[in-house]
């Protein structure tokens, strides 16, 4: 007599379904009316017949083992979904919450293999690409642009990839064939809704490259190569570019002589703002200057200070010399702490304050400007050839730099009358919204303004956000295209007008894949100025795309 053993697997689990758990009556040895078909081993035993009977005796009472497979979905389906409690879906099925959560287990993974990416071996073929001599082409050009890749680079590609032979001539013959059609596509586009654009100049190889752009769009309306930046330069290509429609309010720049020469030559009486960015650029740079210079002054004196304290220990001569010295020099750190305090303090004024998008009065931005340019003026004999230089700088160009200034004054007011308000309780609001979230200080100003407008307080607020977000400073779009620029300038010694013209039509019609205004996601510059779509740049020059489709 010996209790018989099962070797529990996965089939015999789904053979047998033994459940000694929710039997209804308690399992008992069973005595085997035929030891001899009872083989005992060391690793395996065999269920016989006697066995079998006791388990398809047992009744099955069990309510979870009653549901059928739809049952067991409608189950698990309300369990995702999660429209009642895993308690009282068990309580109505008659079954456990164990048994609720394996159901809803069951069907997660079901439908995480039903929507899982397909497995692919690396040696599958995906799909067949037909290689034509036009998608070389339109693939050589994609490689040039969309790449930044050398003509020889392309070489090299074709040749490892494709085993295919191209040569140099063959390349640029490619390139240079979409010139016609590149140049064509840009002298139709019309320049009629550009309003504020910027300028600036770019040098390859010692060669000023006139770069102009939209600052709305970013669409690029300039981009020529020349042997001189004169004025006279400068006024020829805007008169052409008065011929496409190009009609601003006001334009932005730095502060080059030439190109703001140029303008009032070719479009008198439109204003030309100052980049506060190169205003602010030079300030930060004679801050760096005048910290460093006081960091030496002492480094200087504490060194000075170290060797009349040695001297005078060890009653050497020449000590009333270092002490002497040592007076000179504190002297000398003193004047030059001094000096960088109050020009940084002076920097702040002029970056936080005066030529930051806020509520202070154009004219109060005047004043504190003339106060600045004062000051430094009062302190330029400490350190003449950089003082001088930022001195001069802001105070040529202080109309330029706070012309965005006036605007914003002029829109503020405007704001004022529209919703009949203070204009103080519209640069109030400004105010507010320039703070960071985090400051306590927003919240508690904020408050009051809402208290004060009532309902007023959220439509304009968000003018007033439309105003701050129109409100142009500086040529950052003009920066941000030349830096999109160098790439391709680095790859060749010589720049063409033609390679130049199919440049400039590549920027502005492929799209962008990101920035920090989600508006212009998947649209290209020339979308965005013109408020139409427009064919994919390759279909343009006469292409046909490649579709898996």
């Amino acid at each position: 007599m010996g209790l018989v053993q099962f070797r529990v697997t996965k089939p015999a689990i789904r053979g047998a379904s033994l459940d000694f758990s929710k039997l209804s009556v308690s399992p008992k040895l069973v005595e085997l009316t035929d030891p001899t078909r009872f083989t005992e081993e060391t690793d395996m035993c065999h269920p016989t017949p006697a066995v079998l009977a006791l388990q398809q005796a047992i009744p099955n009472s069990c309510p979870a083992k009653t549901l059928d497979p739809s049952q067991r979905l409608t189950l698990a389906v309300h369990a995702l979904v999660g429209h009642q409690t895993i308690t009282d879906l068990a309580n109505e099925a008659g079954v456990s919450r164990k048994f609720v959560y394996q159901q809803a287990a069951t069907a997660q993974d079901a439908l995480q293999d039903a929507f899982a990416s397909p497995q692919v071996a690396e040696d599958q073929v995906l799909f067949h690409l037909p290689v034509t001599k036009a998608w070389l082409r339109q693939a050589t050009l994609a490689l040039l642009l969309i790449c930044h890749s050398s003509l020889r680079g392309v070489l090299e590609f074709w040749r490892d990839l494709f085993d295919v032979s191209m040569s140099l001539g063959t390349v640029h013959n490619i390139l240079h064939s979409a010139v016609d059609q590149a140049r064509a596509c840009n002298q139709r586009q019309s320049l009629a809704n550009i309003d504020l654009p910027a300028l600036d100049e770019i040098f390859q190889s010692r060669q000023p490259v006139l770069v102009g752009a939209d600052v709305a769009s970013g669409y690029c309306f300039l981009l020529s190569l020349e042997e001189s930046r004169d004025a006279e330069t400068w006024a020829i290509r805007l008169l052409e570019l008065q011929d496409r429609g190009l009609a601003p309010t006001a334009t932005i720049a730095d502060f080059g002589t030439g190109l703001r020469a140029g303008q009032k030559l070719a479009l008198p009486g439109v204003p030309c703002r100052g980049d506060v960015f190169h205003a602010l650029q030079e300030t930060t740079l004679l801050v760096t200057y005048l910290d460093n210079r006081a960091y030496n002054a002492m480094a200087s004196h504490h060194h000075v200070q170290r060797q009349k304290t040695k001297t005078q220990k060890q009653g050497e001569r020449g000590a009333q010399g270092l002490g002497k010295k040592a007076f000179l020099a504190g002297q000398a750190e003193s004047q030059a702490v001094r000096l960088a305090d109050d020009i940084a303090l002076l920097a702040r004024w002029l970056r936080y304050d005066i030529l930051a998008v806020s509520g202070l009065p154009y004219g109060d931005r005047c004043a504190l400007f003339d106060f600045v340019v004062a000051e430094l003026k009062a302190r330029q004999h400490l350190c003449g050839h950089r003082i001088g230089r930022v001195r001069t700088l802001l105070k040529n160009h202080k109309g330029n730099l706070l012309a965005f200034a006036a605007q914003l004054d002029g829109d503020l007011t405007a704001l004022a009358k529209d919703y009949q308000v203070a204009v103080e309780t519209v640069r109030e609001l400004l105010d507010v919204q320039v703070l960071e979230e985090r400051q306590p200080r927003r919240w508690q100003r904020e408050a009051v303004l809402r208290q004060q407008l009532g309902d007023r307080f959220w439509g304009l607020s968000v003018a007033v956000k439309e105003v701050a977000d129109r409100a142009v400073r500086a040529s950052s779009v003009i920066e941000n295209l030349n830096s999109r620029l160098r790439p391709y300038f680095f790859l060749r010694r010589q720049l063409g007008a033609d390679y130049l013209t199919l440049l400039q039509f590549f920027l502005n019609h492929r799209t962008f894949l990101r920035s920090e205004h989600p508006e212009r996601v998947g649209k290209s510059p020339a979308e965005l100025l013109t408020g139409e779509p427009h064919p994919h740049w390759l279909e343009i020059l006469g292409y046909r795309r490649f579709s898996l489709n």
